[in-house]
């Protein structure tokens, strides 16, 4: 079926209702189904490190069947029901697959974010109130075991902790070295231990208990973005069936090699991805247990792309701009399409990489609040590059803005908020905590997503900018893309991030923060000065700016502005405590989950009045530490 346009979704939506299309209705119905129609065919695969003749386990579709299942009743005999929660503290591997598959067959799945910390995992596990958690049994060069067993400890709820070792992914000599090495785990908390495979291997392969036909929520995902910190969304199956049924409808066929080096905690990696793989028989690689974070993905990653003749590339903006940093050294030429998604790609590596590789790069738009897809540049049609494409079909959405009479939808090219309203919204029941739903909804149903954008005349979907992440100057609204896309003209620039930092008189103005690429020369006044050229608004020009050797980032490449934030009112405060005499100063900044960002300041023989006196100016708060 082609999505060349507008024209071809309308077609799609108007063949049949979505609720009337003859799809499975629970996830054991969807990888039951593949699994009988492509037994032997490869499913899933991964690989421990990254190196091209590095080894590599491979299940097929009726081995992964047989293992989810097999997970799918151990969960159940640990007194997992359909709204008990199995949670995994776990980098990439075959048990990752295995455990949100099982889990959410079982009850209901919860991928963590193993780069978090033992706190951050705790809140969510409470939250959530897991009952059982998968993480690694330790392992070198990592402290996941360590922090998983803190958080356990921080969550009363959890009863039974599974472990997974790493060192059956091993060959001769490191599978002999690694169990005399590996880190001691001194375990305090409450739940009772045990080996993953060892468990599961004691299960049948069937399902031991009913699967009833019908949607329910079966995944919690915790939004990892950067804003601050993480809210619980709830996914149904119906919504994790709908991304996967776009999947298999406008991409992928059972002939079909995807890479998929992003983390399976994410929604892109396991709803748009492997679900569609599951829908379709598709066949997806995970190199590494951190994805491109992995060492060597990067210098090898062409070469892995011809190992496993792949057609389909998965990737973010900054591994476009590392991958545009290593010569095509390989046979490339299986690949079809790359998919970019996760944050806005810059128009000049958009160019860069077509010409280099030439694959074509698709751009597209999803978030974990909507399940997550909701647009993308059509794969047989007009790519409007730096658009986010045309919406899915069966997705509405509606630019709408909010006046004093009440919301208001928007004319052609008229920006607003970007609202959502797709099989994949659980309307009313976005997060698990319902005070966070307040006010999340226009009209009941449409999904306020936080971004700004705007509908073209072609229906071509833009994104302005994001809304938390307006840099507001004495009431002058400046949007940070600007200055960003100004910045990243600039030859000598990978990445940049821009913010507001905080100001005694206009409450805030904008600053920079910019990564270099690899061997570039520049200094922060000079990119000043080019900014100065580009953006010529001038209160949009940026006050200040900070070369770091690499901008903080998100799992899945995302600029993680909460800690451009923190160093921003640091600076600025000690500035203003170093400028008044006072010995005072920002040691720390934290988010507060009432207050915001706070400063934590030591005095040093300082009296609170006096760093009153000086930091009181600032919307920011202060606590004395």
């Amino acid at each position: 079926m082609t999505f060349a346009g507008i024209e071809d979704r309308n077609a799609i939506e108007a063949e049949m209702p979505w609720e009337d299309r003859n799809v499975a209705k629970t996830l054991w119905g969807l990888l039951s189904n593949t699994a009988d129609k492509f037994p032997s065919h490869e499913a899933i695969s991964y690989q421990l490190f990254s190196g091209v003749k590095d080894h590599a386990e491979t299940l097929n579709w009726a081995q992964l069947r047989g293992q989810v299942g097999r997970a799918a009743n151990l969960f159940r005999s640990l007194g997992v029901g359909p709204t008990d929660v199995v949670a995994y503290v776990l980098p990439n591997c075959n048990e990752t697959v295995i455990t949100l598959l099982g889990g959410a067959v079982a009850g209901i799945a919860n991928p963590i974010n193993p780069l978090l910390d033992a706190e951050q995992i705790g809140s969510i596990l409470r939250e959530t109130n897991a009952k059982v958690v998968v993480t690694l049994r330790p392992f070198p060069k990592t402290d996941v075991a360590e922090k998983a067993a803190a958080a356990v400890k921080l969550a009363p709820n959890v009863k039974h902790v599974l472990e997974v070792d790493l060192c059956r992914y091993l060959t001769a000599p490191k599978s002999w070295i690694v169990p005399l090495i590996r880190p001691k785990l001194t375990v305090t908390n409450q739940a009772a231990y045990q080996n993953f495979n060892t468990a599961i291997s004691k299960q049948p392969t069937d399902l031991t208990f009913d699967d009833p036909q019908e949607d329910r929520v079966a995944f919690y995902f915790h939004t990892g973005g950067t804003t601050g910190m993480p809210k619980v969304a709830q996914h149904k199956y119906s919504g994790m069936i709908y991304n996967g049924w776009l999947g298999h409808t406008l991409l992928y066929t059972e002939d079909d090699n995807i890479m998929c080096p992003l983390p399976l905690f994410h929604v892109f990696a396991c709803h748009v991805i492997l679900m569609a793989a599951v829908a379709s028989g598709a066949h997806v690689i995970f190199p590494t247990p951190q994805g491109y974070r992995g060492e060597g993905v990067f210098d090898n990653f062409w070469k892995l792309v011809e190992r496993w003749k792949v057609t389909f590339i998965i990737t973010v903006p900054t591994a476009i701009s590392a991958k545009m940093q290593r010569p095509i050294d390989a046979d490339i030429s299986t690949v079809k399409t790359a998919f970019s998604g996760s944050a806005p790609l810059p128009l000049e590596l958009f160019r860069r990489f077509e010409e280099a590789t030439g694959i074509t790069l698709v751009e597209g738009y999803g978030l974990t609040e909507a399940t997550c897809l909701v647009s993308c540049n059509p794969t047989d049609g007009v790519k409007k590059v730096g658009s986010i494409g045309i919406t899915f079909p069966y997705t509405d959405v509606k630019i709408i803005k909010g006046t004093d009479g009440g919301p208001v939808e928007a004319g052609i090219d008229e920006i607003g908020e970007i609202c959502v309203s797709n099989p994949g919204v659980y309307a009313g029941h976005t997060y698990t905590e319902a005070d966070k739903n307040k006010d999340l909804y226009y009209f009941d149903k449409y999904l306020r997503t936080g971004d700004l954008g705007r509908i073209d005349a072609d229906n071509y979907l833009w994104i302005t900018g994001r809304a938390k992440d307006l840099i507001i100057r004495g009431g002058h609204n400046i949007d940070p893309a600007e200055i960003e896309e100004a910045l990243l003209g600039h030859n000598a620039v990978a990445f940049a991030g821009a913010i507001g930092q905080p100001d005694a008189h206009a409450g805030e103005v904008p600053c920079a923060f910019v990564e270099l690429v690899g061997g570039a020369s520049v200094t922060e006044e000079e990119l000043l000065e080019f900014c100065k050229k580009k953006v010529h608004e001038r209160a949009a020009q940026p006050k200040h700016l900070t070369i770091m050797p690499e901008l903080p980032k998100t799992a899945v490449g995302k600029i993680f502005k909460p800690d451009l934030r923190k160093m921003a009112i640091t600076r600025i405060y000690n500035e203003a405590l170093e400028a008044s005499g006072s010995a005072a100063r920002v040691t720390s900044v934290v988010d507060d989950k009432k207050r915001g960002l706070v400063a934590q300041v030591t005095l040093n023989g300082a009296s609170k009045e006096d760093v009153g006196g000086v930091l009181d100016v600032f919307t920011f708060g202060w606590d004395a530490a």
